[in-house]
C-alpha cells in the first residue's frame, strides 16, 4: 500500500515532508516480533499515546505502541506545531505594519506565502524527530506501524500497511487514538471540498478570499493569521461574539483586534448551505432573519470534531463509546473493561495536548501500579493563540455560581502595567476570581500578548492551593507583564484593610508618634 496515498496532509512531498514521513510513518519499518505478554499495549501515537508509552517503558514496563497513520498525532502534524508556525509568521507581518508608534517606519511587508509554508514544513520536520518511530524504539518501546483493533480478551491485532498481521497480548491496554475533523451535515459541503486543519497546512498558495466557519480557537487563530498574511477573510460565527466559551470581555478584545487586522466577522449567523459556482465557493448563511452569501476561493471549517473510535473492535471487549463523547471512562480514565483505559482527545472534553499529556501520566500510574489518581483533580489551563492571546484556567463567575461558589473578582488592565505601556501592548487585562471572602483562586482569564505564559503562575497557585495573597507576597521582576498578576494580589490585600482595621491602625500610629 502506498503510504503517501493515505496521508494527503503531507502534501507537497518536498524534502521536509519526506523527512517527516520517514520519522513518523517509515514505510520501510520492520516491526518487532512480539513475545510474551505486554504490561501495556497502547493504540495511538499522538500525545497521550507517546507519553504513556515512553513513561511506562522508562519505568521498566514491556510496552507496545501501535499507530496506523502519523506518529505525533494531530499536535505535530496538523495541529499545534504547524498552526503556531503560521501564527508566528503572521505576527511578524503585523508587527512590521504597526512599527510606526515605535518610531520605525517600514513599507507594507511583502508576504511570500510559499516561503511561509516552506518554513512551517521545515520546522515541523525538525520537531518530528522527538515523536519518531526510531526514537521510541530506542526508548525500549516495541513500535508497530499499522491498524490496531481488539479481538477479544487480552489481545490486539495489528494489520500493517503491507497486509501483514501480528497479535499482541496485554495485561493492560490504553486507547489513545485521538479525534479528527469531521464534515458537518450542511447541504453542498461535498461540492465545495472545504479545508480543515488536516488539509489547511498543505496549502502553497495564499487564498485571495477565505471564508472561515466557526469562531472557536481554530477558526479565530487561522482567520487572523490569514488576514495578516494578505487574504480577505470572512468569519461566520453563530454566537454573539467569537470564542463564546471564554470570558466575554476578553473575547471581545480579541474580536476587535481581529477586525482591525481586516477580518470581517459575521455574528449571530447560521450557515444554511454551500454552493460551487464556477471557481467560487459560496457560503449561504442566515443572519437577523435574512439570507446572505459570501464567495471565497477557499472555505475553512473551524468546527466539527469526532473521536477516532471506528474499527477498534471496542464491542469485542465491552468498551462503551459514541461518536460525540468518544470512549466512556471513569474518573481514573478506565473504561467499562477494567483492563482497558483511554486518554487524550478520544476520551476527554479537554481536547488539548497538555491535557492529553497529564492524563497519560495518570494512566501510567493507574494501569501499572494500582494508582487511584483522578482526572477531575487536574487543573487544566488553556490558551487561544490569537493576537492578543486569550488564556483561561478554572471557572468563570457564572460557572462558579452554578456550583454554589460565590466569588470576588479582581481585574488588572494592562494599560496600568509599565512594561505593557513600553511595549505598545496595553490592550487586555488579567482577571482572577477568588472564593468570596477569601484569597482562594477558583478561576482566571488573561488576554494579552503572552497570556499563555502568564496563566501558568495562576495554574501553579491553584494546583498547590496557594492563594492570591501568596502571589502578592512573591517578588516579581520589574518591568514585566507578569507584574499584572502581582498587582491583582495587591488588590486583594487592600480588601483586607477594612474601615475598622484602618481606624485601629491610625490610632496606633498616632499613639506611637
Amino acid at each position: 500500500m502506498n503510504h503517501h496515498a493515505q496521508t494527503p496532509e503531507l502534501q507537497p512531498l518536498d524534502e521536509f515532508n519526506t523527512q517527516l514521513a520517514a520519522n513518523v510513518h517509515p514505510i520501510d519499518w520492520t516491526p518487532p516480533t512480539p513475545s510474551g505478554r505486554y504490561n501495556l499495549v497502547v493504540i495511538g501515537a499522538g500525545t497521550a499515546g507517546l507519553v504513556t508509552a515512553a513513561g511506562a517503558a522508562g519505568l521498566g514496563a514491556k510496552v507496545a505502541l501501535v499507530e496506523s497513520n502519523l506518529m505525533g498525532g494531530d499536535c505535530l502534524n496538523v495541529g499545534c506545531v504547524p498552526s503556531k508556525a503560521i501564527l508566528a509568521a503572521a505576527r511578524v507581518a503585523a508587527n512590521v505594519r504597526e512599527s510606526a508608534p515605535m518610531g520605525i517606519h517600514a513599507d507594507d511587508p511583502r508576504v511570500d506565502f510559499a516561503a511561509v509554508m516552506r518554513r512551517l514544513r521545515q520546522r515541523r520536520s525538525e520537531i518530528s524527530i522527538h515523536d519518531s518511530a526510531k526514537r521510541f524504539r530506542d526508548l525500549g518501546v516495541d513500535v508497530f506501524i499499522g491498524k490496531g483493533r481488539f479481538i477479544g480478551g487480552d489481545q490486539v491485532e495489528v494489520t500493517a500497511d503491507d497486509g501483514g498481521i501480528q497479535t499482541l497480548r496485554f495485561k493492560r491496554a490504553v486507547i489513545a487514538t485521538g479525534a479528527r475533523a469531521t464534515a458537518l451535515p450542511i447541504p453542498g459541503i461535498d461540492a465545495i471540498k472545504p479545508l480543515t486543519n488536516e488539509t489547511l497546512f498543505s496549502l502553497t498558495e495564499l487564498p485571495r478570499r477565505l471564508t472561515v466557519i466557526g469562531g472557536g480557537p481554530i477558526g479565530s487563530e487561522m482567520a487572523q493569521a490569514f488576514a495578516r498574511l494578505g487574504s480577505e477573510v470572512t468569519l461566520i460565527e453563530k454566537s454573539s461574539h467569537i470564542l463564546s466559551r471564554e470570558d466575554s470581555d476578553a473575547a471581545r478584545i480579541v474580536q476587535a483586534r481581529m477586525q482591525r487586522d481586516g477580518v470581517r466577522i459575521q455574528t449571530h449567523a447560521r450557515v444554511l448551505r454551500f454552493e460551487q459556482l464556477g471557481s467560487d465557493k459560496v457560503t449561504v448563511f442566515e443572519q437577523d432573519g435574512n439570507e446572505h452569501s459570501i464567495a471565497g476561493d477557499q472555505v475553512l471549517l473551524g468546527i466539527g470534531r469526532a473521536p477516532n473510535i471506528d474499527g477498534l473492535g471496542l464491542e469485542q471487549v465491552g468498551v462503551r463509546a459514541d461518536s460525540r463523547g468518544g470512549v466512556q471512562v471513569n474518573d481514573r480514565m478506565q473504561t467499562d473493561n477494567a483492563k482497558i483505559f483511554a486518554a487524550g482527545d478520544v476520551a476527554s472534553k479537554f481536547q488539548f495536548t497538555h491535557a492529553a499529556d497529564y492524563q497519560a501520566r495518570l494512566v501510567i500510574g493507574n494501569t501499572l501500579f494500582f494508582g487511584r489518581k483522578k482526572d477531575s483533580n487536574l487543573v487544566i489551563p488553556w490558551c487561544t493563540y490569537t493576537s492578543p492571546e486569550l488564556a483561561h484556567v478554572g471557572l468563570l463567575p457564572d460557572q462558579a455560581e452554578a456550583q454554589g461558589i460565590p466569588v470576588d473578582t479582581f481585574t488588572q488592565h494592562f494599560e496600568g502595567v509599565d512594561r505593557a505601556i513600553l511595549d505598545e501592548s496595553t490592550e487586555g487585562f488579567a482577571r482572577i476570581h477568588v472564593r468570596k471572602g477569601s484569597d482562594k483562586i477558583v478561576g482566571a482569564s488573561i488576554v494579552a500578548p503572552h497570556a499563555g505564559d502568564l496563566i501558568a503562575e495562576v495554574t501553579l497557585a491553584m494546583t498547590h492551593g496557594l492563594g492570591l495573597g501568596k502571589i502578592a507576597a512573591t517578588i516579581h521582576p520589574y518591568p514585566t507583564t507578569a507584574d499584572a498578576i502581582r498587582k491583582l494580589g495587591d488588590q486583594y490585600n487592600k480588601t483586607r484593610l477594612t474601615p475598622r482595621i484602618a481606624t485601629w491602625m491610625q490610632r496606633y500610629l498616632r499613639w506611637t508618634r
